[in-house]
This record gives C-alpha cells, structure tokens and sequence, in this order.
C-alpha cells in the first residue's frame, strides 16, 4: 500500500468526503452556476434545481459515485434542454451502486420522462481489451466482474435517495438488451468503460436518439473510446450516419454527442 492510500485508508470519511469535493469545487462551480440561473426548456424553478445539487452532493456521500458533480448536472441540464413536447426517454447504460441512476432519476422526475436502466449487474463482461492510462495519465483497469452492483442494491439507492416510480430496469449484456429498445431516446448517459460495450450502446441507441437529443460517454478520457468517437468508418458503416457534433472530445470525461435538429 503506497503512503497515499494509507492516508486515505486512515482518514474518517466525513473528512476524505469533503476533501475530495473541496478539490473539485474549481471544475464543479463553472457547471453549478449557470445551472443554476439559467433558463430550461423543459420548465423548472431556481429551488428544484438547487435542490437537484444538494441532492447530488448527499448522494455522493452516502453510495459510491466515480463520477464529479458537474458530470453529473451536464447530463441534468441536457435533459432539460429537451422541448417539454419532445417525446424520448432518459437513457443510462452501466449504472454501478445507482448513484447515478438516483441523480438522473430525480431530473427525469421533473421532465416528466422515463428512465430506462440498462446493467447486467454483474459487473463488466468477459473480455480481452488491453488498457493503458488514461488521458490524465491515471492507470485504467477494468477486468471483467468490476463495478458490480447488484440489482437488488441499485434499486435500494434509487428508492432512497432518487425517483424509483420513473424507472425501468434493463437486466442484461447490452448485446442482448440494446436491440429490443424501440422507443425514441431524448438522453442518453453511458458508462460502459470498454470499447465494445460503448459500441454497441452507440450502434443502438444513437439511431434512436431524437434530432436534438444528446448521449453523454462518461469515457471521454479513455485513448481507446476517443479513438473509436472520432472513428469515421464506424459511425458510417456500424451506426449508419457521419461522425456527430462532439463537445469535449480528448479533453473531458463526458464527451456529449449531439444529434442535429431537423
């Protein structure tokens, strides 16, 4: 155990908790603030989208979120970016504990839209992927079974803390699941950490994404997912369209992927 972990290892997590938020504050606040006072389209008030941002920082500290608060509402204010009579519904593909399934179900909530939960809740998937570091020089390690969460403790955070009543679960490899969804999606948030589950999450659900809607990859800072989001032949020969508008690519986290307005 190096001497970082052991300092973290000994701290109380009140302390650690506020440690780690104190250090995020200069990249959360450019994201909370205009959040916070601007306008949405889908119509909300200054109160519920403060209380959203306390939520999220509650959440965070009583469940695992490998996530940042500003990813958070990113994905919050694309689904209120949405028009009020848009027909699509909210997306999440690779939930973990369901931190973040609890956080984007109380946005769906207020947008009156349903979230569809995709996880096989076993972990990741067998597979033979090699990974290095990722953009920020951190190592990347996903061996099959990480980041599990069972169902049964994923609906138990999302009843706690989030809006249990506006989401439907997705048991299942996204291989099997993916090509049953029909509906039209408005947003979509992937955290699916390798390169075939993010294809496949990509080959099904952008064609059903609404011109005008967004899916998110919170794997923006994975060399092998930026190079497959930049790749011109895939979009074209395995999703069926050119290459999107991208906010963020190589340089963020959450990449957000536009679909134009007709």
């Amino acid at each position: 155990m190096s001497l970082k972990e052991k300092i973290k290892s000994l701290l109380p997590w009140p302390f650690l908790y506020s440690f780690r938020k104190l250090r995020s504050l200069s990249e959360d606040l450019p994201v909370l603030i205009p959040f916070l006072f601007n306008r949405t389209k889908t119509p909300t008030t200054f109160i519920q989208r403060l209380s959203l941002i306390i939520k999220c920082y509650r959440i965070s500290y009583s469940v695992d979120c490998p996530h940042m608060e500003n990813e958070m509402i990113k994905v919050m204010a694309a689904i209120f970016s949405l028009e009020p009579d848009l027909k699509g519904i909210v997306v999440e593909a690779g939930v973990y504990k369901g931190g973040s399934s609890a956080k984007i179900s109380l946005a769906a909530r207020l947008a009156k839209r349903e979230l569809f939960i995709f996880d096989s809740f076993e972990g990741l998937p067998e597979h033979r992927e090699i990974h290095g570091k990722n953009i920020f020089g951190g190592e990347a390690y996903f061996p099959p079974g990480s980041y599990a969460g069972s169902l049964e403790e994923v609906n138990a955070n999302i009843r706690k803390f989030g809006a249990i009543e506006v989401c439907e679960f997705k048991k299942g490899w996204f291989e099997d699941t993916m090509p049953l969804l029909r509906e039209p999606v408005g947003v979509g948030y992937l955290d699916a950490d390798l390169e075939s589950s993010t294809k496949t999450c990509l080959k099904y659900l952008y064609p059903l994404t609404v011109h005008g809607g967004v899916l998110l990859s919170q794997d923006g800072h994975l060399p092998w997912i930026i190079k497959l989001l930049d790749n011109e032949e895939f979009w074209q020969k395995q999703v069926g369209c050119g290459k999107p508008e991208m906010i963020g690519l190589g340089k963020e986290k959450l990449v957000i992927i536009k679909k134009d307005r007709v």
